[in-house]
């Protein structure tokens, strides 16, 4: 698979990463590694995600380190030190949120202040604030991209409801602004996938944690700054990827609604994961 070499003039050899290394030492181009992967059965990887692996803009997921170090024949340890090492030196302080006013206004900040990329995970939403507040910045906000991925079907009617809103303000097969932007999809119930919950702009992030007042309360949450945020960004996309996807009214009407709001008789803090 020989190829020219590719040159970066701006990148001394010292700061090339191990895995641009790897490949240079082929050698091969970016576009004949992703050719080479899908030949063996691993399609999906464009140039743009190999050279954002390289460069360590985006972090590899577990299931493409596997392929790319079979592919080399190098351990992860090597090829992926630089993304790792990025990862563990970040010099942002997380900030832990307690009580539910300030876990609320956070993750409706969060949202806010999105304006390149939106994401949340969860299927237990229900607070219909924060979910009016997404709707919103969606509907001001064209070029937003948002991911929305379910860990089984929503808990909550309100859940579905807001699904069939997103439908009604984006088309996720829409690519009049050169890209999709909305992306709707769902991890089916498997007890080795755990449930995940954040939300998350390229800005900043909110991780609900178990409460820090009492085993009842959805009160508690961990705030992160940009490093750290965009990582989620990262994180929900390869949860999207891996995900059934629920992107027609037909498929969201279809999903059975666990629990509505009206079934909830205590008083417990509102869900908005």
């Amino acid at each position: 698979m020989a190829g020219r070499k590719q040159r970066h003039p701006h990148l001394t050899t010292s700061a090339i990463s191990p895995l641009r290394q790897a490949r240079q030492a082929i050698p091969a181009t970016l576009e004949q590694v992703c050719h080479a992967l899908e030949r063996r059965g691993h399609p999906g990887v464009s140039a743009g995600m190999l050279s954002a692996w390289e460069t360590g803009r985006h972090v590899t997921s577990l299931r493409y380190r596997k392929v790319l170090c079979e592919f080399y024949g190098r351990p992860p340890t090597q090829l992926f030190a630089h993304q790792d090492r990025k990862l563990t030196g970040t010099a942002e302080t997380p900030r832990l949120l307690v009580g539910h006013h300030d876990l609320s206004d956070a993750m409706i900040d969060v949202v806010q202040r999105a304006q390149n990329y939106l994401v949340v995970l969860g299927s237990r939403s229900r607070d219909e604030v924060y979910l009016r507040a997404i709707e919103t910045v969606l509907a001001a906000r064209a070029e937003l991209v948002h991911y929305r991925v379910l860990f089984g079907p929503p808990r909550h009617q309100v859940l579905k409801d807001h699904l069939l809103r997103l439908l009604e303000l984006r088309d996720p097969h829409d690519r009049s602004r050169g890209l999709k932007t909305l992306h709707i999809g769902m991890i089916d119930d498997d007890p080795g996938t755990p449930e995940r919950f954040l939300c998350a702009s390229e800005s900043c992030a909110v991780v609900p944690v178990p409460s820090v007042t009492s085993a009842e309360a959805f009160d508690s949450g961990v705030l992160f700054a940009a490093g750290v945020a965009e990582r989620y960004v990262d994180h929900a996309r390869q949860c999207y990827a891996a995900a059934r996807k629920i992107e027609t009214a037909h498929a969201v009407r279809a999903l059975p609604a666990v629990r509505s709001w009206t079934e909830t008789t205590a008083p417990i803090p509102a869900d908005r994961r």
